[in-house]
């Protein structure tokens, strides 16, 4: 069994979010994608701000899958988890669940990765702390990310 280790940074984070009418798109049944976006954005950048103590900026979104709807109404969950850190800039995993108020039912709405980089107050990359994985999960994670990171690097080269 694995020891449970304090970490001197916090790694990860929960938010529950009621999805109002505004959130609504043309349908008005289910949540506009658009609004999905922007709270991802901003549980990335609490989740990255709070493990390096700086201000971040978002530099790309991966694979931000819609697997499933989101009706107004329901209680969603967004976890976020440090996956990864380089010299400047950290992945930021994030997993969707939506709840059925009254019926409990919990559905697995979203995954996606979020690639935040730390600035300083003139907006130049700012080193971050070193992410060390420690448990099977994390490390599985861990590897993952430098593969999508890989990735990224070889399409950025075949872009320009």
């Amino acid at each position: 069994m694995e020891e449970k280790i304090k970490r001197k940074l916090p790694t990860k984070i929960k938010l529950n979010m009621l999805m109002t009418p505004t959130m609504a798109n043309f349908s008005g049944v289910n949540v506009h994608g658009g609004e999905i976006l922007r709270l991802l954005d901003q549980v990335a950048y609490a989740c990255a701000t709070q493990y390096c103590q700086t201000y971040v900026v978002t530099l790309s979104s991966d694979m931000v899958l819609f697997k499933n709807p989101i009706k107004v109404g329901s209680l969603v969950t967004f976890k976020a988890k440090i996956n990864y850190t380089g010299t400047t800039s950290m992945e930021v995993g994030i997993k969707v669940v939506s709840q059925d108020v009254k019926t409990k039912e919990k559905i697995h709405t979203n995954t996606c990765f979020f690639t935040m980089i730390s600035v300083d107050e003139n907006m130049n990359p700012k080193p971050v702390p070193k992410y060390e994985p420690i448990s099977k999960k994390e490390k599985r994670r861990y590897k993952k990310a430098i593969k999508r990171r890989n990735f990224r690097e070889k399409m950025k080269k075949k872009i320009k």
